[in-house]
């Protein structure tokens, strides 16, 4: 974290505590000069005083203090603002006295004499930690209103998707599962001309092969089993608009050759029909793969990559923007305490600070999850340390509703079935126990379709119940 002026829209205000006048005069004139406003007191009872009147974002004080000390200054605020992040100058003799204090909850403490630079450092990390998301310095920023963002990895890569985004050229979005490549997609298209036209994605890796098809082409009616009717697929759906093809790296070989034939020739053939449809639709295609490895494996056509990667974007992961995520935890904080009836104010600033040096194996989605964690679990107003360490020890779960979870297990069930017996309804309903009019409703209510489950036919659509993803 530099130690530069901060770039905020407004200076941020530090309550300098400290009882000897050359030290206060010093810190003072060293936090001035670094871009701060500072309020300089020499007692805890005048710190608390102008607590009541001003509420600062972050308190330096000195443990040894006339009166209430230092630490019972820490104990106070800690009280009366939970989330006011302080930092404690200690002298040598007093260091175990601040490691207490940091153990219950001081942001960090410095000894005697300290670096200058460490201290504008540490200054710098605890108001990133405490401060809350920074409004947006234009108008035109609605495009990426859901990327939560203030780290210079994103930036670059904002910028150069709303320069790609006023063309017509195919993007391959790469980066890790779970760093928000969906996100930056739907960004770009609401950036682009296209912005007014339908936004559509399929996750390639997530549809059976042999309705993956039907989904992007469509099918007309009689085209196959259970093909009561005609069927618009997805490149129809996003006509003049974009379509999003998510983990493009998992579309199999078969497939991709008449993904390209569709991309070099602008229109679509739906299954059964001896018409093409003509289609004009914007390409971003996103992978959590190494495409080249794939090709020389012989698993990707070069072909198509090259159609796909006109214009490659690279999504940081979340510990290559670590600055991001105080504001992604307070954001999404925010949205699920309505969903959980939780009245949350924030996290504690050391329960901030575990999330921000915490390893991120699933990026962003991976921070959402420990954060509805928290949410469902907490009681307390101010989200406490304990409570962020146990979700991060937990193994990361999805956290479904039990009327969503009833449903995704009812229907992944009856997929079972439905491949087990090779799509023959009888069969299923035996092993199921149920009448076949009963079994077909529950099919119905599912969108499964039998045929789709032959050994020529094509299977039923994706599970609607699929949680959504995050950035």
């Amino acid at each position: 974290m530099p130690a530069t002026t901060p770039a905020l829209t407004q200076q941020p205000h530090i309550l300098v505590v400290d009882d000897d006048a050359d030290m206060l005069r010093l810190l003072s004139i060293r936090l001035t000069a670094a871009g701060y406003r500072v309020t300089s007191v020499g007692s805890a009872e005048a710190a608390l005083a102008q607590l009541d009147m001003e509420r600062p974002q972050l308190v330096l004080s000195d443990v040894r203090l006339p009166g209430k000390d230092g630490l019972a200054l820490f104990d106070t605020v800690r009280l009366r603002h939970p989330s006011l992040p302080v930092i404690l100058l200690t002298a040598h003799g007093t260091i175990p006295d601040a490691v207490e204090a940091t153990a219950r909850g001081v942001f960090s403490y410095l000894t005697k004499p300290f670096d200058g630079k460490e201290l504008l450092d540490k200054i710098a990390q605890a108001l990133a930690l405490a401060a809350p998301a920074l409004p947006s310095a234009h108008t035109d920023e609605a495009w990426r209103s859901e990327i939560v963002s203030r780290s210079a990895r994103m930036s670059e890569v904002l910028a150069e998707a709303r320069m790609v985004a006023q063309s017509d050229a195919s993007v391959l979005l790469r980066g890790d599962s779970g760093a928000g490549k969906e996100l930056l997609a739907r960004a770009i298209h609401k950036a682009s001309p296209r912005t007014k036209k339908p936004f559509v994605a399929v996750n390639c890796g997530a549809i059976p092969e042999n309705l993956l098809e039907s989904e992007l082409f469509g099918h007309m009616k009689g085209a196959f089993t259970d093909a009561h009717s005609n069927h618009k697929g997805l490149f129809q759906a996003a006509d003049g608009g974009t379509l999003l093809l998510d983990e493009i790296g998992d579309m199999p070989p078969a497939l991709q050759v008449k993904l390209l034939r569709v991309l070099q020739e602008r229109a679509v053939r739906p299954l059964g029909s001896s018409q093409s449809i003509p289609v004009d639709v914007r390409i971003i295609s996103a992978t959590h793969r190494d495409l080249d490895a794939a090709m020389a494996a012989g698993q990707f056509r070069e072909d198509l990559y090259y159609r796909l990667n006109v214009v490659t974007l690279t999504l940081p992961t979340l510990g290559e923007r670590r600055e991001d995520i105080p504001l992604l935890a307070n954001h999404f904080l925010q949205r699920l305490s309505s969903k959980y009836g939780k009245r949350l104010s924030g996290f504690a600033p050391e329960a901030l600070k575990a999330l921000a040096g915490a390893s991120w194996p699933g990026n962003v989605r991976q921070l959402y999850n420990v954060v509805e964690q928290v949410c469902a679990l907490s009681t307390t107003p101010l989200v406490p340390l304990a409570l962020v360490q146990r979700a991060l020890r937990a193994p990361q779960v999805e956290v479904l509703s039990y009327a969503d979870a009833k449903q995704r297990f009812e229907r992944d069930y009856l997929v079972g079935l439905l491949k087990l017996t090779d799509g023959n309804v009888a069969d299923a309903a035996r092993l199921a126990d149920r009448n076949r009019t009963e079994f077909y409703r529950l099919l119905q209510k599912h969108s499964l379709t039998p045929g789709a489950f032959k050994a020529e036919g094509v299977a039923a659509p994706a599970d609607p119940v699929a949680p959504g993803r995050h950035a």
